[in-house]
């Protein structure tokens, strides 16, 4: 099993997780639904990880990587006015990640995490496992857990 800092950080949460490993590829313009092709796994469990600023400070959204956020509601989310993707550079110095692999768990620097609410309701779901290539695979309550999360509607209808 490749360890990265998210599957440490989810073992140090005891939660209980399945890593899946695909070829990742390079330049791809919608990774998560490459992963989700890749794992065979429907795009709607396989959720993406995003970087944003909401009033100027760092949060996390997770979402189904076959939907696109809605800036509006991942300001309501976190409490803030006004929200806009993070900076690809700045999200890897703030997570300690490449971009493709950033996952919600066992960043450098913990940041305010909301999961999509109409993505948890199936009993597995798919996040990235902090490693370009790298999935993890667990229950919807335990990501929750393992990332001090909430769930939030965060998405565009």
């Amino acid at each position: 099993m490749t360890a990265t800092p998210a599957t440490r950080a989810l073992s140090q949460a005891k939660v209980a997780f399945r890593v899946l490993e695909y070829d990742y590829v390079a330049g791809q313009d919608r990774i998560g639904l490459h992963a989700a092709a890749a794992i065979g796994v429907d795009p709607a469990r396989v959720l993406k990880t995003l970087m944003v600023e909401v009033d100027g400070k760092p949060a996390c959204a997770v979402i189904p990587s076959d939907r696109t956020l809605s800036m509006k509601r991942v300001a309501s989310a976190f409490g803030g006015k006004a929200a806009q993707m993070m900076a690809p550079d700045k999200a890897e110095r703030l997570t300690g990640f490449h971009t493709g692999g950033i996952s919600p768990f066992g960043q450098k620097r913990r940041v305010p995490t909301a999961f999509e609410a109409g993505a948890l309701a199936v009993p597995e779901i798919v996040v990235n496992g902090g490693q370009r290539g790298v999935m993890v695979a667990l229950a919807p309550q335990d990501a929750l857990a393992a990332a001090a999360a909430t769930a939030r509607p965060l998405c565009a209808d």
